[in-house]
């Protein structure tokens, strides 16, 4: 596309969507020497709000991964992938014109064969139209879902949240029972459990549209009356959409906040009865969990139950804990699917901000134990020369599937530093080849601990690995 057209077409974008990009200092703008490259050449840096998630890290998001993994087989969700990018319309529809994320987070690009397009901020409503799209409706009810992804918002950095930031996300359609609440509040409590870190639940119910209409009417009147004390957003939002009042996090909003009418006061008996029945479940489960009259969650599609998980550990910082940020949260959204342009629905969901929960987790972990699994080497391949490396090679590829973990550094050419990082490695044994094993069809078993060693013949030597680890005996499986 010509420049001047992609300039023309920019100018059409409406400015509430427009990406607030702030002037960048000469020095950001044309980059910083880190002593890469040569020099006067440009060192690029990630972008604000942006991060990489490097090697160093993995002992935190992998357990986290294979915790969600483990978590959806086990409550039998099928894993979905929605693209990253979507039509801005989905979002606007979906969560509300009113809210932040609408007004001011979405990254918002103009495209000449679909018009708005943006970054996902969130993955609730492009699950909601796969299951329209992908007819789900048809299959099986309900249907559950789990994804693990990457969402986008422009919002201001600060420790723990990102302008690109993983969510993991578990989404149950087609079934309008307090047991599918409860079962979601259970697998986010059970996320961080399972990890060793402690949480809270905060749970509330905003009942249906009726009665939060009336409820809504009751707060603005309330607010008004506090109007010269509030903040100025709040201000705004008295007259846009006074639910979001309960979202405000200032300071001086939060006396006014806690005297407010109480939205379970306006629902209905059935509504009350529904959320009587979720915390009945969660009392049985054993999950703790505290009623929050003033959460309302920040998106205009929930119905009924809202909840979400907040750290329980005290904060060192006076003034931190009340401005704790969740690690996560959901609710009932029994409207979505037809407000999109689907059949009449049922569903609930929970999504976790992993980025977030690292954050904590890592602060938790300098003075306390976490259930965070290291890997396991049962053996170590060690090598001498070019032909041992390659045949060391051949036998590590051969021993991919006999069900042992190998460590191996086929860079490193001597044998003392190899085996230090086999006692690195704690494993009990480590697999010696050089060049005149190779030769002869042998190689050598070093026991770790006493020294001792054994020539055998390669062919044979998976087998007589496995006996000595016994784990691989049949009696021990």
């Amino acid at each position: 596309m010509p420049i001047k057209k992609l300039r023309d077409k920019k100018k059409q974008i409406p400015k509430k969507y427009k990406e607030h990009k702030p002037k960048a200092k000469k020095k950001e703008a044309e980059g910083k020497d880190h002593g890469q490259g040569e020099k006067g050449k440009r060192a690029y840096n990630v972008l604000r709000g942006m991060h990489d998630i490097l090697p160093r890290e993995e002992k935190y998001w992998k357990p986290m991964f294979n915790n969600a993994m483990n978590l959806a087989d086990h409550f039998q969700y099928g894993r979905i992938e929605t693209p990253i990018m979507e039509e801005v319309g989905l979002f606007v529809r979906s969560l509300g014109k009113g809210t932040d994320v609408v007004e001011k987070e979405m990254y918002v690009f103009e495209n000449d064969e679909i018009g708005r397009v943006c970054l996902r901020p969130e993955a609730t409503a492009s699950v909601a139209r796969a299951f329209i799209n992908g007819g789900m409706w048809n299959y099986p009810q309900p249907v559950k879902l789990w994804y693990w992804g990457p969402m986008f918002r422009h919002d201001r950095p600060q420790a723990g949240r990102y302008r690109q930031f993983f969510q993991v996300g578990y989404e149950i359609l087609g079934a309008e029972d307090p047991a599918v609440d409860a079962e979601l509040v259970l697998i986010a409590y059970n996320f961080y459990k399972d990890l060793g870190f402690p949480v809270e639940i905060r749970i509330n119910s905003i009942g249906l549209p009726e009665e939060r209409e009336r409820y809504k009417a009751e707060l603005a009147n309330y607010y008004r009356a506090k109007k010269s004390y509030i903040c100025e957003d709040c201000r705004k939002r008295l007259l846009k959409n006074p639910l979001r009042l309960l979202d405000c996090k200032a300071d001086q909003c939060q006396p006014i906040k806690d005297e407010a009418p109480q939205i379970v006061d306006w629902l209905s008996d059935a509504s009350k009865s529904y959320f009587m029945k979720v915390l009945e479940y969660l009392d049985e489960l054993g999950v703790p969990y505290n009623l929050q009259p003033t959460l309302v969650r920040g998106l205009d599609y929930y119905t009924h139950t809202v909840f979400e998980v907040y750290p329980a550990v005290p904060s060192e910082n006076p003034g931190e804990e009340k401005a704790q940020s969740a690690l996560g949260g959901g609710g009932r959204y029994d409207l979505l699917v037809e407000e999109m342009g689907g059949r009449s629905t049922p569903a609930a969901g929970v999504a976790l901000g992993i980025d977030r929960s690292v954050a904590v987790l890592k602060h938790y972990a300098e003075k306390n134990p976490l259930n965070l699994p290291k890997p396991v080497y049962d053996i170590f391949f060690a090598q001498l020369g070019d032909r041992a490396k390659g045949r060391a090679l051949k036998m590590i590829n051969d021993l991919r599937k006999s069900g042992m973990k190998i460590g191996f550094n086929l860079y490193k050419n001597s044998l003392k530093t190899q085996l230090e990082l086999a006692n690195d490695l704690k494993v009990p044994y480590a697999l010696i080849i050089g060049q005149k094993e190779v030769q002869e069809g042998t190689i050598i078993i070093r026991d770790m601990e006493s020294g001792i060693q054994e020539i055998v013949d390669q062919k044979k030597a998976e087998n007589i690995v496995k006996k000595k680890l016994k784990k691989f005996d049949d009696g021990d499986k």
